[in-house]
């Protein structure tokens, strides 16, 4: 059996950040991902990061990626690929699936940091070919090169919608409405101007009635929605698209750290069920540690932190750091996490972020 020191499972951003603060301290570090290519949502970002100069705004998501995984390899950290964990057992084995055998890992340490995955949308028509996640869209035309329709709906408007929405455009696609069914936009200004300025209409208080069809998407009639969220009679449009993207919200894919037996707490803004973690990032079980979306859904900035936490922590845990030293690395991290959870953006993922670090003591 094989064996390390810490075993991260996911190599999305909050991964690998975990894995280079780790292998910095001298630990010995095994990056797993179900993917053939690790960096995750990174590769699928063109788009220049918002923020400040320390959370690298002006670079572009995938350049991060680069950069991180230039990292891994230099500190020697372990990273194996198309290697699908399937289960968390006793004295942390790991098992898991690569090139069609199945394997098995013990490590001292366990860093969960799974990601997320997209929500879908109920409508008539909803399994037709065509109707996709914003996400999947999104790899198709910035890690495949392939454009998923050249007539596109986007249901959401989120920051993925928006800069998916924009993405698509630049890939050559015709981005004919974007409708959220709340009764204002989700995601940021600048972005929703960008498309806007673009002659992208964005519809609020409109949702899907049906997508039209046989064997794929052929169009969508869309209606608008009252104050209480039904349907208005007589608003009903219909749009000549061919493609229905979906950005209606991501879920933490927590389904390792319920067999693992961690203990979780319900948070909506947060995506759902949580596992609940204290401010290492550590769960109800001990040396057992989560980062990034699995933590609750948030920009891929506020994963990374997360998972350099991660990383300080285990490391610490191990030996690797002295208590002031990790005291002073952490509190940096601490300061950064928290000047991205400011602003109207910021607020509700801080207070929740609160309320789950209050569930952690109140286990204690």
């Amino acid at each position: 059996m094989k064996t390390t020191e810490i075993a991260i499972i996911g190599a999305g951003p909050a991964g690998l950040s975990c894995a280079v603060e780790a292998a910095k301290a001298g630990a010995k570090v095994t990056l797993l991902d179900e993917n053939l290519k690790p960096g995750g949502q990174l590769f699928k970002q063109i788009h220049k990061f918002f923020g400040s100069r320390e959370h690298q705004a002006g670079t572009r998501g995938f350049r991060i990626g680069e950069q991180l995984l230039k990292e891994t390899e230099e500190l020697g950290v372990e990273v194996l690929l198309n290697a699908a964990v399937y289960g968390i057992y006793e004295n942390k084995t790991l098992a898991y699936v690569k090139d069609g055998k199945d394997h098995a890992l013990r490590a001292e340490r366990i860093v969960i940091a799974a990601g997320a995955s997209e929500n879908a949308l109920a409508f008539p028509g909803c399994t037709l070919p065509g109707v996709m996640g914003a996400g999947a869209a999104q790899t198709m035309i910035n890690v495949h090169r392939v454009l998923p329709g050249k007539k596109i709906l986007m249901v959401g408007s989120g920051n993925v919608g928006l800069i998916v929405s924009y993405q698509l455009m630049q890939a050559g696609a015709e981005v004919k409405a974007l409708i959220e069914a709340a009764p204002q936009i989700g995601g940021y200004g600048v972005h929703a101007a960008k498309i806007r300025r673009a002659g992208v209409p964005i519809y609020v208080s409109t949702t899907i009635k049906e997508a039209l069809g046989t064997e794929a998407v052929e169009g969508v009639v869309i209606h608008s929605l009252d104050e209480k969220w039904q349907p208005i009679p007589g608003t009903e449009r219909t749009l000549d698209v061919d493609t229905i993207c979906l950005a209606v919200g991501l879920s933490p894919l927590t389904e390792l750290a319920w067999m693992a037996g961690c203990e979780f707490t319900f948070i909506p803004p947060l995506g759902g069920h949580v596992p609940i973690h204290d401010e290492n990032m550590e769960t109800t079980l001990p040396g057992i540690y989560v980062a990034g979306d699995i933590t609750g859904v948030e920009e891929a900035s506020s994963a990374m932190e997360e998972g350099r936490l991660a990383g300080v922590a285990s490391a610490e845990s191990l030996g690797y750091y002295d208590e002031d030293t990790a005291k002073r690395l952490k509190d940096e991290i601490w300061q950064r996490l928290n000047s991205l959870r400011t602003g109207p953006f910021g607020e509700g993922r801080f207070k929740a972020k609160i309320k789950q670090l209050q569930a952690r003591r109140q286990l204690a």
